[in-house]
């Protein structure tokens, strides 16, 4: 038996393999279609004889076996047998024989006729580490499940829990009664995706702020430490509203998955963005920044897919330079090779500053857009401010200039400052 965590990386065919799985199953809505398919996309990964898939109920603390569907209906108790323990675990646990375990049901061999030699037990936890369900995968092809079994089972098991959250949330959407609890729910669940804290990173201080022009938008960011690095991520969908909001979030999700798994920012964003172009309708597409800081050597590699302007605040000489994007929209066509990632050197006190295009065509009644000036005036002023506070600035001084005019675009504000210069 093993019941281990895994550190190693995928391989790349593995993490394309996963990365393939991700997409299939984020185009099923239907509960019952999509629980086969998460067991078929195990079974396809991972070269399984056969799968089951059991889902959680927190009020009884039940599991209920729903894949296969044919047989009666079967429930145990959160922490009973091999599926149980998994769960109340959150562990995955690899049996090489089956039948030398005490844990294993011998009595479900005995009604189907099949013979267990090997059992691979996945919990699928949700985004915020909360029991969805367990998959079970039975007799590796060709010997027993092995280490990087495992790891590849983890990595998979976290696209199906997502996958599974969003069709059983989508399926309560749909028995709301009224469009606008529909609405503030897919808000929620679009909110929910964005980072509720800033992480902490050495020496710099961060600040994110999302402002959709609707109860949803098609902006959104993402700041989170992964391994010794941070990933900056800001993105613009075409369009706002519910639409706009799943392609963001599904850039974002397929983005943390690439990394999770151990893929380079190039590998990762070439993959991302021709992923997209497959899937996204003609007139679709994003525009993001999408980069790592390195808090040791203080630099920024990034690639820019159509977003712009960037802009690069020089604390010494109280300069703003401006970046162009490296390439077009993401999902706009296949990209072959998106070459070297652009570099920016942060100095003490400098700021990179991303800005949507909520921020920067902010018009006013007469016409006037908010603009690059704006911006730069306002660095000019407050760079040296917290930027939590910075934003708040920011964020006042476009509204102020605004006057009576309606936010027409979603605003998303990503900022990050080196510290030790005023």
């Amino acid at each position: 038996m093993n019941m281990r965590p895994m550190h190693t990386e995928l391989s790349r065919e593995s993490l394309l393999r996963i990365l393939e799985v991700s997409h299939k199953l984020a185009e099923s809505f239907d509960l019952v279609q999509l629980l086969t398919e998460i067991v078929e996309a195990g079974k396809d990964v991972l070269l399984a004889e056969r799968g089951s898939l059991w889902l959680y109920h927190p009020q009884s603390r039940e599991l209920e076996l729903k894949v296969p569907s044919d047989g009666p209906p079967i429930r145990i108790l959160a922490g009973q047998g091999l599926v149980g323990e998994c769960l109340e675990r959150r562990q995955v646990i690899n049996v090489p024989e089956a039948y030398s375990d005490p844990r294993f049901n011998q009595a479900i061999d005995l009604i189907t006729g099949f013979r267990t030699r090997s059992v691979l037990s996945i919990p699928l936890l949700g985004r915020q580490g909360e029991p969805v369900g367990v998959m079970q995968l039975l007799n590796k092809q060709g010997g027993v499940f092995e280490q990087n079994d495992e790891l590849l089972a983890i990595s998979l098991a976290a696209q199906c829990a997502v996958a599974l959250q969003r069709t059983q949330l989508t399926e309560e959407l749909f028995l709301k009664e009224r469009l606008d609890e529909e609405v503030s729910l897919a808000r929620e669940i679009q909110m929910g995706t964005l980072p509720s804290l800033m992480p902490l990173v050495p020496g710099y201080d961060l600040h994110g702020e999302f402002r959709p022009a609707d109860q949803t938008g098609g902006d959104m960011f993402d700041l989170v430490v992964l391994g010794d690095q941070l990933f900056i991520l800001l993105g613009d969908a075409t369009g706002h509203g519910i639409g706009a909001a799943l392609s963001a979030t599904q850039m974002q999700a397929m983005l943390r998955v690439a990394f999770r798994c151990g893929a380079g920012l190039a590998e990762a964003y070439r993959h991302v963005n021709n992923q997209l172009a497959e899937d996204l309708p003609e007139d679709r597409f994003l525009t993001a920044f999408v980069g790592f800081l390195d808090p040791a050597r203080h630099e920024v590699k990034f690639f820019s897919g159509g977003q712009g302007p960037l802009l690069h605040f020089h604390a010494a000489g109280k300069q703003c330079e401006w970046l162009k994007p490296t390439h077009f929209p993401v999902g706009i066509l296949p990209l072959d090779d998106p070459g070297a990632a652009s570099t920016i050197h942060m100095e003490q006190g400098d700021v990179l500053v991303l800005l949507s295009d909520g921020i920067y065509e902010f018009a006013n009644d007469q016409g006037a857009q908010f603009g690059e000036e704006g911006v730069r005036q306002l660095l000019l002023h407050h760079h040296h401010l917290p930027m939590a506070e910075l934003c708040r600035q920011l964020l006042q001084a476009v509204f102020r200039f605004a006057g009576d005019a309606k936010q027409a675009d979603d605003i998303t504000v990503v900022l990050v400052r080196r510290l030790g210069a005023a």
